[in-house]
């Protein structure tokens, strides 16, 4: 899984708590840091902020399925208002969290994303 968030703090603290959770977690803060990776093996899901420095979240998820990459996505944001909301329901978000959201919450959600184990 990747986390793509340009707080780098938080980018730390979700680390940590998807590490703790047992799963196998990249960081980037940026969708372009995302991009330039040199693993390009498709991620089981993103934990991704809609609001990034460059690229913005869907300006991502619009870029991986125009290249026919279908990578579920959990979205988080700090900027929630009805329109994001929808915009990423209708991209297929699995998730879709307004920062703060608690521990439980994105497991639940990352677990969704990674379907059945």
């Amino acid at each position: 899984m990747c986390v793509i968030d340009d707080d780098v703090s938080l980018l730390r603290a979700l680390r940590r708590l998807l590490d703790a959770g047992g799963f196998q977690v990249k960081t980037f803060s940026s969708a372009e840091d995302f991009l330039d990776r040199p693993n390009p093996t498709p991620p089981g899901c993103l934990v991704l902020d809609v609001h990034l420095g460059g690229l913005s979240g869907f300006e991502l998820l619009e870029r991986l399925v125009a290249a026919g990459r279908r990578i579920p996505v959990v979205f988080i944001t700090a900027h929630d208002d009805a329109a994001t909301r929808d915009r990423a329901h209708r991209a297929g978000a699995v998730e879709y969290l307004r920062k703060p959201f608690d521990d439980e919450s994105l497991i639940a959600g990352v677990n969704r994303a990674l379907g059945p184990a």
